[in-house]
C-alpha cells in the first residue's frame, strides 16, 4: 500500500460528491474540487472553485422574512474540457460503457490523476488520462493535462476547452431556496489563437475576477489542428479538432491564470491574468517548481513511522488531512487577509464562513508555519473595530467577536435555518455563542508561547487579549447573594441548548466552559501586560482607557466567578442542566438509527432538545481539551473550588453518555479527554475522528466541504495529546500518553526558531534539534527538565 496515494476505483455517481471534496487541489489562494472536467452542476458533479476571502452578500425572502447571507463565491469553472468523436454527442459518462475508471490524488505532489477507458455506442474504445494541479508556488496558476488515445478506431476528435462564468452557489441543498447568483459577466475576449479571457464581477461586493486560459496540443507526430472560437454570455472557449488514428495519442495542456481585484501588488485583474499567462511556461516546467514547493512543505509537515500496513494507512490519512489543511491555509494565505474557513476552500457549507475552527487548526500551524498562524490572527486583529462595535451595540465593553465571520467581521450567523427533517425554517440562535472570542484569545496566547513573537504581542496580540478580556469583564455581573460573578444568556460549544425549556429569552446561564475560560482570558490579559515593556504597557492602557479600577475588577472576577456543579461532583454544563429530562437514547437510536442531529429529529416531532440532557458535541469537556489538569486545578482553586482527582473521569463519563456526536469535532475532543483514563477507548475515538471525512461518517455533509477543524484536530491528537507536546511558561513540555498500538512515530516541529525532530515509541521520546545559532531551549518531560542546544538531542523514558 502506497502511503502517499489516495485512490478511488470505479465510477459511482453516489460517491462523486465525496470524491470531489477529497480530491480537491489548491494552494491557500484558491482551490478547485476534484470534479470531472467535462461535467457541470448536474446533481452528480459539482465543479466548484473558491478563492480565499472572496465573499458576496445576497438578500432572500424565506418564511416571510427577508434575510441577508454572505457567501464564499463559487468562481468560474476553469476546468471545463469536454470532447466528442466526429460530430457525435459531447461525452457523457452515463451513456458509455466504462471499462476502467480510477482517480488518484498524489499526496506528495498535490496532483490529481484520472484515468478512464470506455466503449461508446459504436464500439470505439478510447483511453483518457488526466492530471491537474493548482500551483503551490505560482499561486495564480492552474494546470489541466488531458491525453486521448484511440485504441481501435480512427477519426476526428474534437475537444472543447472553455471558461464558464455561468455558475451559481447551489452545492448545499438546504440553501437552494436562497439567492445563489453571485457573478455577472464583465467581458470575454480571444487573447490569441490559443488563449481566451473571461472577466466577471461579484454583484454586491464588486470583486472582479479574471481568468485567462491557454490550450495547446502535442502528439508523437505533427498535428493538424483546427480551432474555432466558441463564445456566449459569460462563457468562452475554443473547439479544437484533430485527426486520430489507432494507437495514436494526443495531449492537451490547459494552463489557466486567476487574478482578482483583492490581490496585493496587482494591476487590473484581466491585464494581470493575460501577462502571467504569457509568462507561464510549459507543463513540465510548471510541474517541476510545483513539486519542489511541496517537497519543502512536507519537510515541515513530516510525519513518518514504520512499514507495517496499519501504520501506512494511518499516515496516509494523516497526510491527506495535512494536504487539505495546507491547500486551505498556506504561505500564500499570509497576505490575503483571510481567516480559517470551517469547510476549507472545498465547498459551500457554512457559506464559507470563519467560525472558531482555528482553535483546532493553529496548533498544527504554530509548530510548522508560524507565519501562516500570524496572518490568520491578523485577520482577527483587522476586524477588532467591528468586534468593538458589536459589543457596544449589545451593551458591553471591549470586543465581542462574531460566531460566524466573513469579509468584514460582522456577525454572519443566519437568522433562520432550514431543518431538513421537518422542512421548516426555524430561528437560529447560534449568534449567542460568545465563546468565539475565547478561541481567538486562546490562539493569540498559544501562538506567542510557541514563537516568542514579541513584536506580534506588542503591536497586535496584547490589544486583542485586553479587548476580549474587557468584554468578559463587562458581560460578567456580580451576584451579591452568592458573592460570585455570573454570565447569563449565552450558548456553549454544545450547540444544542439555546435556552431553557419554555423560556422566551435566548441563551442559558453560567455555561461552565464559558465561565472558566473567561477567567483564563482575564488572567492571560494580565500576563500579556506583564510581558510588555513598562512604556508599551502604559501607552496601551492609556490608548484603550483601561483604568486601575477596571483591572482590579478583572482580578476580582478571576477569584469569584461562579462555576456550576452537580451534587455528585460533576461539573454542570450550565446552571440548571441537572434539572433537565433524561433522554431515552436507546429508543431514539432504535427509531431513527442516526441520531447525530438529535435537535432536528426532536424539532420535526414537535419537541425541543432544550428539554433534555443531550449534547451535540463536547462542552464541559472542552475544558480538559484546552487546559491541562494542572492548569484547570490551579484555576479552580483560585476560584475556591476543588478539582478532586475523580472529578475528571466522572465528568467525562457523564457527558460521554449524553452526547450524540453530531459534530466531527466531538470525536476529536472525546478522544483527547479519554486518553488519560481510558487509553484504548481514546484510540478508538481517534480513529473515528481520523476517518470522519474519509468515509463521510453516517452519510454526513462532507460532500459540502471538508471539516477542516476535525482534520487538523485528528492530527493534533498525535502531537499534543498522545505525544503530549505543550508550549507553556517559556518551556517545551512533553507529557506523552503514547498508545502502544500506534507503535513508533516521527514528526518534525518548529519551536522558537529550533527545527526539532520528535521520535516516539510506547516507552521513550527522543527530541533532536538541528544545528544552528539559536539559544538553547528548556525541555521538560514529566518530572525531568533539561536544556536542548542546537545540534543535540535528549531522550526521556516514561
Amino acid at each position: 500500500m502506497d502511503g502517499w496515494a489516495w485512490c478511488h476505483e470505479g465510477y459511482d455517481p453516489r460517491e462523486e460528491g465525496l470524491r470531489e471534496v477529497l480530491c480537491t487541489v489548491g494552494n491557500g489562494y484558491l482551490a478547485s474540487r476534484g470534479s470531472a472536467p467535462e461535467g457541470s452542476a448536474d446533481g452528480i458533479h459539482y465543479p466548484g472553485t473558491y478563492a480565499a476571502g472572496i465573499y458576496n452578500r445576497r438578500t432572500s425572502e424565506v418564511a416571510d422574512t427577508r434575510i441577508d447571507n454572505e457567501c464564499l463565491v463559487n468562481l468560474p469553472n476553469w476546468l471545463l474540457l469536454t470532447f466528442r468523436m466526429d460530430t457525435g454527442p459531447w461525452f457523457d459518462i452515463e451513456s458509455v460503457d466504462l471499462l476502467d475508471y480510477r482517480q488518484e490524488l498524489d499526496l506528495r505532489h498535490a496532483t490529481l490523476h484520472r484515468r478512464m477507458r470506455f466503449r461508446d455506442e459504436r464500439g470505439r474504445v478510447t483511453a483518457v488520462t488526466q492530471r491537474r494541479f493548482v500551483h503551490m508556488r505560482l499561486q495564480h496558476v492552474c494546470v489541466l493535462e488531458t491525453t486521448f488515445a484511440a485504441e481501435n478506431w480512427s477519426g476526428r476528435l474534437e475537444v472543447r476547452s472553455a471558461l464558464d462564468g455561468n455558475v451559481r452557489n447551489t452545492l448545499v441543498e438546504r440553501y437552494r431556496r436562497l439567492a445563489s447568483d453571485h457573478l455577472h459577466a464583465v467581458r470575454t475576449a480571444e487573447v490569441s489563437a490559443d488563449s481566451v479571457l473571461l472577466e466577471v464581477q461579484t454583484n454586491q461586493s464588486h470583486v472582479r475576477v479574471a481568468m485567462a486560459a491557454r490550450t495547446t496540443a502535442r502528439g508523437a507526430a505533427r498535428l493538424d489542428l483546427h480551432r474555432r472560437l466558441v463564445e456566449r454570455e459569460g462563457w468562452i472557449g475554443h473547439d479544437i479538432a484533430v485527426d486520430l488514428g489507432t494507437d495514436r495519442a494526443v495531449t492537451f495542456e490547459k494552463v489557466v491564470t486567476v487574478f482578482t481585484s483583492r490581490d496585493a501588488a496587482g494591476l487590473e485583474p484581466a491585464e494581470q491574468a493575460i501577462r502571467w499567462l504569457h509568462r507561464a511556461r510549459d507543463l513540465g516546467s510548471l510541474l517541476a517548481t510545483h513539486v519542489t514547493a511541496w517537497r519543502h512543505l512536507w519537510e515541515r509537515f513530516s510525519f513518518g513511522a514504520g512499514d507495517n500496513a496499519d501504520e501506512t494507512e494511518l499516515l496516509r490519512i494523516v497526510r491527506l488531512h495535512l494536504l487539505h489543511l495546507i491547500q486551505t491555509v498556506s504561505l500564500n494565505s499570509v497576505d490575503l487577509d483571510v481567516g480559517v474557513p470551517a469547510r476549507g476552500l472545498h465547498g459551500e457549507a457554512y457559506r464559507g464562513h470563519v467560525l472558531w475552527d482555528e482553535l483546532f487548526v493553529l496548533p498544527i500551524l504554530n509548530l510548522r508555519t508560524p507565519a501562516v498562524s500570524r496572518g490568520l490572527l491578523l485577520y482577527r486583529y483587522r476586524r477588532l473595530p467591528e468586534a468593538r462595535e458589536a459589543a457596544l451595540a449589545a451593551g458591553y465593553a471591549g470586543a465581542m467577536y462574531p460566531w460566524q465571520s466573513g469579509s468584514d467581521g460582522r456577525e454572519e450567523s443566519q437568522r433562520l435555518h432550514l431543518n431538513p427533517a421537518s422542512g421548516r425554517w426555524i430561528p437560529d440562535p447560534t449568534h449567542l455563542q460568545r465563546h468565539a472570542g475565547i478561541a481567538i484569545g486562546y490562539n493569540v496566547w498559544q501562538y506567542y508561547q510557541t514563537t516568542d513573537d514579541r513584536e506580534f504581542l506588542t503591536h497586535y496580540g496584547a490589544e486583542m487579549l485586553l479587548e476580549i478580556a474587557r468584554f468578559w469583564g463587562s458581560i460578567a455581573s456580580y451576584d451579591p447573594s452568592r458573592d460570585r460573578y455570573v454570565i447569563k444568556g449565552v450558548m456553549g460549544p454544545d450547540e444544542f441548548h439555546s435556552g431553557y425549556p419554555g423560556a422566551n429569552d435566548g441563551g442559558i446561564d453560567n455555561n461552565a466552559y464559558t465561565n472558566v475560560m473567561a477567567v483564563w482570558i482575564l488572567l492571560r490579559a494580565k500576563d500579556a501586560l506583564d510581558a510588555l515593556s513598562s512604556q508599551t504597557r502604559a501607552e496601551l492602557l492609556d490608548t484603550l482607557q483601561i483604568s486601575a479600577d477596571e483591572l482590579g475588577r478583572w482580578d476580582d472576577i478571576t477569584r469569584k466567578m461562579f462555576i456550576p456543579f452537580h451534587d455528585d461532583g460533576v461539573i454542570s454544563q450550565f446552571e440548571g442542566y441537572h434539572e433537565l429530562t433524561e433522554l431515552d437514547w436507546n429508543a431514539y437510536r432504535e427509531r431513527h438509527g442516526n441520531i447525530r442531529r438529535l435537535d432536528r429529529i426532536l424539532e420535526a416531532e414537535g419537541d425541543n432538545v432544550n428539554r433534555y440532557k443531550a449534547s451535540k458535541q463536547a462542552d464541559v469537556l472542552m475544558l480538559f481539551y484546552l487546559l491541562s489538569a494542572d492548569e484547570l486545578r490551579d484555576l479552580l482553586e483560585r476560584l475556591r473550588y476543588r478539582l478532586e482527582p475523580k472529578m475528571i473521569p466522572r465528568t467525562v463519563d457523564y457527558y460521554l453518555a449524553r452526547t450524540s456526536h453530531g459534530s466531527t469535532l466531538s470525536a476529536v475532543v472525546h478522544s483527547w479527554v479519554l486518553t488519560r483514563a481510558h487509553r484504548e477507548q481514546g484510540v478508538e475515538l481517534f480513529f473515528r475522528a481520523l476517518r470522519a471525512d474519509v468515509v463521510n461518517i453516517e452519510a454526513g455533509t462532507t460532500p459540502e466541504g471538508i471539516h477542516l477543524a476535525a482534520m487538523a484536530g485528528s492530527v493534533d491528537l498525535l502531537q499534543r495529546c498522545f505525544a503530549g507536546i505543550e508550549t507553556r511558561g517559556g518551556q517545551l513540555l512533553l507529557n506523552p500518553y503514547w498508545p502502544e498500538s500506534l507503535q513508533a512515530l516521527n514528526f518534525t516541529i518548529r519551536y522558537r526558531e529550533h527545527v526539532l525532530t520528535v521520535h516516539l515509541t510506547g516507552r521513550t521520546v527522543q527530541i533532536a534539534s538541528d544545528a544552528g545559532k539559536q539559544q538553547p531551549i528548556q525541555v521538560s518531560c514529566r518530572d525531568k527538565t533539561a536544556d536542548l542546544s542546537p545540534g543535540s538531542r535528549l531522550t526521556f523514558a516514561f
